[in-house]
Parts: structure tokens; sequence; C-alpha cells
């Protein structure tokens, strides 16, 4: 049975009056503060230790180092293959795109994956927003793209966080648009740093060359948020069903050969994301609305300091 703790707080159009919003926003800041703190150690690490952009020390070839960082004048001098570390900026920019289209507008567990968009949002801030880091954000609902400027300090990830919580929801039967935030990442060009894309990554997957042009210039983190009946129909029988993205209503007999080819397309359907991701040189950090995200995202950093230099992957699904 999921605990009701690990929920993320709700952050539905009904609970948006100033006063519940504040709750809510310092009800999910002390969460991510009292259990990521540690996680990170040192005012300059970002989420993903990333590479770098001034050179340092060479060190012996490993399976799964990039081989762009190869180091040819050593490796001929050595006869053994070595690669040039790279030491990490001092300031790190990160930017978040949010997809809050309407399919996220949905949840049959502990939280709606809006909820859980934004909390995940909330670790982020938390985990990169130290030392003098900036961080901003783009919010794409489908009918809008809301732009959030990269700054520093607290005040600021408060402000980011509120704006993320307040936009307002698509309406019925609007497409939602990844490709459009992932898009605007690229212009005005920015300061090479931490691109991290939230997103259920439902519907087509026509953002994967944006996404690839990124990789390019910026580390990338990929938070897939998703809900169980996003990958399985329960045995209800009968069942009435609204795409929210399609404005469309469908009534269903939900037999077990339904229910297999459902379990089978989401599958599919992952899997292609996933490919995709990784093509991007994208780590994915999986959260779902039934399970503890906080200790997700806490597994999640630490497999990836101690993986560090390990092929780019997502952690092992749930």
């Amino acid at each position: 049975m999921p605990n009701p703790n690990h929920a993320p707080p709700s952050f539905r159009a009904g609970e948006l009056t100033d006063p519940k919003l504040t709750a809510a926003l310092k009800t999910l800041e002390l969460t991510v503060r009292r259990r990521l703190d540690g996680v990170l150690h040192g005012d300059h690490l970002g989420l993903i230790p990333g590479p770098g952009s001034e050179p340092g020390e060479a060190r012996i070839y490993q399976p799964g180092d990039d081989v762009r960082q190869m180091d040819w004048s050593v490796t001929a001098r050595t006869t053994n293959p070595h690669v040039r570390q790279m030491i990490a900026d001092r300031e790190l920019e990160t930017w978040i795109v949010v997809d809050l289209s309407a399919s996220l507008d949905f949840g049959t567990a502990l939280c709606q994956k809006r909820d859980l968009a934004i909390a995940a949002a909330a670790a982020v801030t938390h985990l990169t927003s130290g030392g003098g880091n900036r961080i901003g954000a783009v919010v794409a609902t489908g009918d809008r793209l809301v732009r959030i400027p990269a700054r520093s300090g607290r005040v600021h990830a408060q402000s980011l966080l509120r704006d993320i919580a307040t936009t307002p929801h698509a309406a019925d039967g609007v497409r939602g648009d990844l490709k459009a935030g992932i898009e605007s990442l690229r212009r005005p060009q920015r300061k090479r740093g931490l691109a991290v894309i939230i997103s259920d990554f439902l519907g087509d997957i026509d953002w994967q060359r944006s996404l690839r042009a990124i990789s390019a210039r910026h580390d990338l983190l990929a938070v897939e948020v998703l809900d169980p009946r996003d990958l399985t129909l329960p045995d209800v029988g009968d069942i009435v069903l609204h795409d929210p993205e399609t404005g469309r209503t469908r009534e269903f007999s939900v037999t077990s050969t339904l229910r297999a080819d459902y379990a089978a397309a989401a599958e599919q359907h992952r899997t292609q994301v996933e490919q995709a991701l990784r093509s991007c040189g994208a780590p994915v950090l999986p959260l779902r609305t039934d399970r503890d995200w906080i200790a997700d995202v806490v597994r999640f950093v630490s497999t990836r300091r101690h993986s560090f230099g390990a092929p780019t992957g997502g952690v092992p699904r749930q």
C-alpha cells in the first residue's frame, strides 16, 4: 500500500489561492531539503557530475568514457589510451523544461503527474541552485510557453517554483508541445550548463532532433513522470476514457486481450522514449505517482555519482 506521506503536495486549480499555495510550496521545500541535504557535497556540484569545460589531468581510458575526451598526445607518448579530465565550471546554469500539458493533469495513486512534475522541479532547483548557480525554466502547456529567466538566489528559486505551480492548465483538446519547450533553449544561445526535461513523454517523439542539438552544448537529464495507468489498465469491465489532448471520449469494455495490447503498446512506447533519450546522451530519472519520489531521486543521484564515467542510460525500471 503506498504511503501518503511520500506524496508531494497537491497543486490543483482549486488550491492555488495564495495562502494555500504558499503553504504547499513551503511543505515541498522542507520535504526536499530535509531528505536531500547531504546528497551533494560542496557548493558547486550539480545534480549530474558533468565533464566541465576546463582541461585537467589525463587518466587511463576506462570502458564507457567519452571518446571525444581522448588525449591523443598522451596516448601516443604512453602507448596506452588516455582521456583528458575536465574541471567543472565554478558556476552552473541550469534550465528546466517542464511539460505541463493536459496529459499530466491525471493521477490515480498518491498524486497527479502535474504535482510530481512540480516536485521534481523543486528537487532539481534545490540540488543545483547553491553557490551562485543560476536556474531558469520553460513551462510548456501546448497552448502557451512560459519563460522564467535564469537567476541565482533562494528568493528567485521560490519565485520560479511559484510561477511553475501557478501556470494555467491547458485547455481541453490542446495537444502538448514538448518540442517547442526544448527548442526554446536553443535561441538565444545560452552558457554551457545543465538542461533538465520533465515530462511524461507521451505522444509523438518529435523532439529527438531538438534535444540532440541541445546535447551538443549542455549536459542533459530527463525526468520521466508516470502514473500506473500509463502502463497498465485495471480489470474494471466497461469504462469511459477521455483523452484531454484530443478532446475525444470513448467507451471500452476492458478485456484480457485489451489489457495485454495496452500494456504491450505502453512498454513499446516507453522503450522508444528511452532509446531516443539515450541517443541524445540523457540519463533518465523515472518518477511514479505510486512511489516515494524523493527516495527515487536520492537513489538516482547516488547511483550517478558512484558510476561517474559509466555509459549513459536510465536507472533500472521499477
